[in-house]
């Protein structure tokens, strides 16, 4: 049984940073591609960075690079998302999610990412 526990989400003063963690359990970490998305009430959930197993590759959001980064270890069936620099728009549910993505890549959509965590909370005040 797959399960992805996000942990770290908390309250924040605008610039301050935050660190989310997503334990993974019930598969094979590294031959899945790893994502994790953010949604705000009303809003469809957003795509903010993946992780690709095959060959160590990682992408974020164009918007959020520089203060967002993305990593993973295998060994400790873990992914982390370094947030900093963060604003009140960053506020968001932020998710973990796991794709089988077969050949290594898969698009950050949520459509394609078959396994969820249940959540974390980021409030960014300013």
């Amino acid at each position: 049984q797959v399960q992805l526990v996000e942990s770290g989400g908390g309250s924040v003063q605008a610039g301050g940073s935050l660190r989310l963690s997503c334990l993974g359990s019930g598969f094979t970490f590294g031959s899945h591609c790893m994502g994790w998305f953010r949604q705000t009430p009303g809003h469809e959930r957003e795509g903010v960075a993946a992780y690709y197993p095959t060959g160590d590759h990682s992408y974020v959001m164009e918007s959020l690079r520089g203060r967002f980064t993305i990593s993973a270890d295998n060994a400790k069936n873990t992914m982390t998302l370094e947030m900093n620099s963060l604003k009140p728009e960053d506020s968001a549910v932020y998710y973990c999610a796991a794709s089988t993505c077969p050949g290594g890549w898969v698009l950050l959509a949520e459509k394609e990412f078959e396994y969820w965590g249940q959540g974390t909370q980021v409030t960014v005040s300013s």
